[in-house]
């Protein structure tokens, strides 16, 4: 008999205070599961190993550009010194526990960040104190938009020339549409440059940061001369926590300073409603500002209690809200799977219940069947280590192995009760690569670790063209695929011969038309099939572009006073969906378009849902080629950073990969140029760019929309 993850008896009733319920709900109020995201090198990381290293779960800190950081435990993102997959860790501070996901921050790797934010309760995200509010900055806001997750913005970097608290401040009002709220504020000297002190908004301290590496923090009252620097950030601050709790506003407003405990009651409670947006400053790699950040997280961020509850679908049809806790069938999310020394595990965020080794589990895969599996070990994390474990807890993200078929976005739950919790969205490949094995003996060991690394990634896809029947790798882009072709000659021994990549296209139309089309299909001379007659009229024009495609059936129905049964109608739905499926220049998928069935011909018997779907799919596929067809590709959003002596020969470059420039801007000696370039014209640019720089231009890009180039 299968031991299960819950006993079949129902839910337990509440049990008094001071037993395991109220136990385990003290426990969790003092959890905060926590990610890192911001734009690349933004610093996240290198924020990441300051907080290991002052909550004492690291005994030292390594650095990002030597190859030393402890959340960059891949040899890839040591050898090329970024994060590409998320990476998961503990540290204690203040007598509670923080879960943190150091996530990446380079577009081409976006799916650790999103599959990350569906199990966090809060995030903090960073910004260049230069640079401010960055294009890959608005994505990791959107994705965080998404679930709804309060953050705290902590703005790095303020040590380098150029860096503007205050600018920071403003771009997030301006570009993210919230209101930030300083807590606390660097200190610069008479330079501009930042002195290893900041400035607590609250409490109106001075807080310095001495010893080799910062971690000997002092306080002392901030000097009045230089307190009337800050003071409107101090006004702001109570003001914004008067806005939240009414019971402060009578103090504010008769300017009195109410108590720092009910100042921060206010301000947990606007960032749990996510209507304030503490913001702190400092310099990560200068040791300045992160413990009174590591406080805030504390302070400030939900505990998983303090999340609204998770809301599941039934199989069988209904809904159901999953309280988190020790009570109830278990519901655990499988948010990542990851090679682990060559062997499949996955990473979960369990909601419901607990699991131990040995449990029993189900899910219902993407085709609807029910698979159950056995956890075998569970395991908790830290980056690229891993310490064995006897139990899973609420609210804990945890590693299992022994789920050979569970992958990313699947609920694992009670066998005696199936629930689907929100699954977790992959974008489609915009870059494919012909690949083949270096020996052509390592075919079947090529095919063998591409089923492991698509696994892993839900933005990867292996297919064959159908045209030249290679393979191809599909991607986010360039460095992703590259990435993966180094993880396949270093981790699975099989080396890759590639060819130049390409991009994904899609199709659409450029003018209005109108077809009439009628289906017949001879009976067979066996009599097994009979004849088949049915007519359709199809009318498609041109939508706006990113809006998608629209499908609408209201069609005359002839002879009159026909009507269409239900499941012709949903055939004549397939049918049209069927015929957007492949365009007919490229096979391509077909998008932005509004398609309307403006006739429906009937022959009794002869017209059963299949001929109706064929009639339909041949109707449409004759007007998308009167419509003028035309091919869209991948558009990307790109800026580009390059020192200001080097702008004119970047701009030029641009110009010749037909890029609509949309704004340069000129500060400190740097020049940001923002941009959309078709994804075709920017293979290989990143080696251009260095060589037109010397080394010192960088760019990032993100995927904006399908749309014509010239």
């Amino acid at each position: 008999m299968s031991r299960h993850a819950k006993p079949k008896q129902g839910p337990k009733p509440a049990q008094a205070a001071g037993s395991k319920t109220g136990g385990s709900a003290r426990k969790l109020s003092y959890v905060r599961n926590i990610g890192v995201a911001a734009h690349v090198d933004a610093g996240k990381t290198t924020l990441t190993e300051r907080m290991l290293f002052y909550t004492g779960a690291s005994h030292k800190i390594g650095e990002v550009h030597d190859g030393a950081a402890h959340m960059d435990w891949m040899a890839e993102e040591q050898q090329h010194g970024i994060t590409i997959t998320a990476a998961v860790t503990k540290a204690p501070w203040r007598d509670h526990a923080l879960q943190v996901v150091d996530t990446p921050g380079h577009v081409d790797f976006t799916i650790e960040v999103e599959r990350s934010m569906r199990v966090l309760d809060g995030v903090i995200i960073v910004l260049d104190g230069v640079r401010g509010v960055e294009p890959q900055t608005e994505t990791v806001w959107r994705q965080r938009c998404r679930f709804g997750l309060p953050v705290l913005f902590f703005v790095n970097k303020m040590d380098r020339p150029g860096a503007d608290f205050t600018r920071c401040l403003q771009a997030i009002e301006s570009k993210l549409e919230v209101k930030p709220v300083a807590l606390t504020a660097p200190v610069l000297d008479e330079q501009g440059h930042e002195e290893h002190t900041v400035v607590h908004l609250l409490h109106r301290t001075l807080i310095r940061f001495g010893g080799e590496q910062g971690e000997v923090v002092t306080s002392e009252p901030c000097p009045e001369d230089l307190w009337a620097r800050y003071a409107g950030l101090h006004e702001t601050l109570l003001l914004a926590a008067a806005d939240a709790d009414e019971t402060l506003a009578d103090q504010v407003l008769a300017g009195e300073e109410p108590d720092p405990a009910d100042v921060i009651h206010a301000l947990r409670k606007g960032t749990l409603a996510g209507s304030i947006f503490p913001c702190l400053g400092g310099s990560a790699l200068r040791n300045i500002g992160v413990q009174p950040l590591l406080d805030a997280a504390v302070d400030l961020l939900p505990a998983p209690l303090d999340r609204p509850p998770a809301l599941a679908r039934l199989p069988e049809g209904g809904t159901e809200e999953v309280v988190l806790g020790p009570d109830g069938p278990l519901a655990a999310l499988v948010f990542k799977v990851q090679l682990w020394d060559g062997r499949r595990h996955c990473f979960v965020r369990v909601y419901r219940n607990r699991l131990e080794p040995g449990d029993h589990v189900s899910f219902v895969g993407l085709d609807g069947r029910t698979v159950t599996e056995h956890v075998a070990r569970i395991f908790d994390t830290d980056a690229g280590r891993k310490q064995r474990l006897d139990v899973a807890e609420p609210g804990q993200i945890v590693l299992l192995a022994g789920l050979r078929h569970a992958g990313t976005g699947d609920t694992v739950c009670d066998p005696e009760h199936l629930l689907l919790l929100e699954r977790i969205d992959a974008r489609q490949p915009v870059l494919s690569l012909a690949i083949e094995p270096g020996a052509g003996t390592d075919e079947e060991r090529l095919l063998e670790a591409l089923d492991k690394v698509t696994q892993e990634d839900p933005t990867l896809a292996v297919a064959e063209d159908p045209d030249t029947g290679q393979r191809l790798l599909r991607g986010m882009g360039e460095l992703h695929l590259q990435i993966v072709l180094e993880r396949l000659a270093r981790e699975f021994g099989v080396a890759v011969r590639s060819g130049r990549p390409a991009v994904a296209v899609r199709e659409s139309i450029t003018a209005e038309a109108t077809v009439s089309f009628l289906y017949t299909r001879s009976p067979s001379p066996d009599g097994k099939h009979p004849e088949l007659t049915a007519g359709a009229t199809v009318q498609v024009r041109p939508a706006v572009r990113g809006a998608g495609n629209s499908l609408t059936l209201c069609p005359e129905v002839l002879p009159a006073g026909a009507e269409l049964a239900p499941e012709q109608r949903e055939a004549l739905r397939q049918g049209l969906a069927q015929a957007l499926a492949a365009g007919p220049e490229h096979g391509a998928p077909v998008e932005d378009l509004d398609v309307r069935l403006t006739q429906v011909e009937l022959f009794g018997q002869q017209s059963p849902p299949d001929a109706l779907a064929a009639a339909a799919a041949r109707a449409l596929g004759k007007a998308l080629v009167q419509a003028g067809p035309c091919a869209l590709e991948p558009v990307m959003r790109v800026e580009v950073v390059v020192p200001d002596e080097n702008l004119g020969a970047v701009l030029g470059d641009l110009q010749q990969r037909q890029a609509a420039i949309q704004a340069t801007d000129t500060s400190d000696g740097d020049s940001v140029v923002a941009c959309e370039v078709a994804l075709a014209r920017l293979l290989g640019y990143a080696t251009e760019l260095r060589s037109l720089t010397q080394g010192r231009g960088q760019f990032s890009m993100h995927f904006l929309r399908f749309d014509r180039c010239s």
